[in-house]
C-alpha cells in the first residue's frame, strides 16, 4: 500500500480503524496456582502485563494509521468501559474503547476496538482522501484515478509476514540492519495515551503521554499474593 504515500487518493483527510471481535481465550485458575501466577498464566487480562487490549491487540490497526498518516497524534480523546466482560477471572482492562486522535496536520482518525461476544466482528483501516478512499484489511484496495485492488488467491499464505523475514534476511546479508524501534515505540506511546484518556476521561496530548510517570508494574514483583488493582473509572483516577 505504499500507493497511499506516492498520492493515490490524494491527501488523505480522515481515517478509521476497527478491532471489532468477540472475548479471547481465559485459563481456569488452578488451586496451586498463587495471583501472581494466575495473572501471568492471563496476562491478556492485567495491564502490567498487557497495557489492556488497546494495547495488546489494537496496536496492530494502530500501527498501520501511522504508517498511513506519516507521523503520531498530537492529541487524543477517548472513552472506554468494562460493561460485558465483567467477571474477576477476566482481571480489571476494559472490554471496549472508542478514541477520536488528531494528528498534527489537522487529520482525525476515528478509531475503535472491543472484545464482547455476540457483536458483529470488524477489523479494518480506512482511508478518505481528496481524490479517493482506501481499505487495508480485510481486504487491499484503493478507489480514485487509479483504481487498484490485490486479488489474493485463497490458497496464498499471509505475504506480510513472508515479506517481513524477506527483508530482514535481505538486510542482513546486506549488512544494513532494519531498526523499526522508533516507529515501535511510537505505535505502543499512541495506544498508550488512548488508554489513558479512557481510564481517566481527560484529552491527552503527545506530551502529556511522553512525561507521564505513573508505572503499571506491582510494587513488589514476586510469587505469592497480588491483589487485582480496581477498573479505572473516569473522573476518580489520574492517568494509568
Amino acid at each position: 500500500m505504499q500507493r497511499l504515500h506516492d498520492g493515490a487518493i490524494g491527501k488523505v483527510t480522515h481515517a478509521r480503524a476497527y478491532y471489532n471481535t468477540t472475548e479471547l481465550w481465559h485459563h481456569d485458575r488452578q488451586p496451586n496456582w498463587s495471583d501472581t501466577e494466575n495473572q501471568i498464566r492471563n496476562w491478556l487480562y492485567y495491564t502490567w502485563l498487557s497495557g489492556d487490549h488497546i494495547v495488546e491487540q489494537f496496536i496492530h490497526n494502530i500501527d498501520a494509521i501511522n504508517w498511513a498518516l506519516q507521523g503520531h497524534p498530537v492529541r487524543v480523546i477517548a472513552t472506554g468501559g468494562r460493561q460485558v466482560r465483567t467477571a474477576p477471572e477476566f482481571g480489571h482492562i476494559y472490554d471496549h474503547f472508542a478514541v477520536s486522535y488528531e494528528y498534527a496536520d489537522g487529520v482525525f482518525c476515528t478509531a475503535m476496538c472491543r472484545q464482547q461476544n455476540g457483536t458483529d466482528k470488524k477489523v479494518a483501516n480506512e482511508f478518505t482522501g481528496t481524490q479517493g478512499s482506501a481499505i487495508i484489511l480485510p481486504t487491499y484496495s484503493i478507489n480514485g484515478p487509479t483504481p487498484w485492488k490485490f486479488d489474493r488467491p485463497e490458497d496464498l499464505p499471509d505475504i506480510g509476514y513472508t515479506q517481513e523475514h524477506a527483508d530482514n534476511i535481505a538486510a542482513i546479508r546486506a549488512g544494513k540492519p532494519l531498526n523499526e524501534l522508533k516507529q515501535v515505540a511510537e505505535s505502543s506511546l499512541t495506544a498508550i495515551m488512548a488508554r489513558n484518556s479512557a481510564y481517566t476521561g481527560k484529552t491527552i496530548t503527545w506530551d502529556d503521554a511522553l512525561s507521564d510517570p505513573v508505572s503499571l508494574m506491582p510494587a513488589k514483583l514476586e510469587w505469592g499474593p497480588m491483589p487485582t488493582p480496581p477498573v479505572p473509572m473516569p473522573g476518580q483516577v489520574g492517568t494509568a
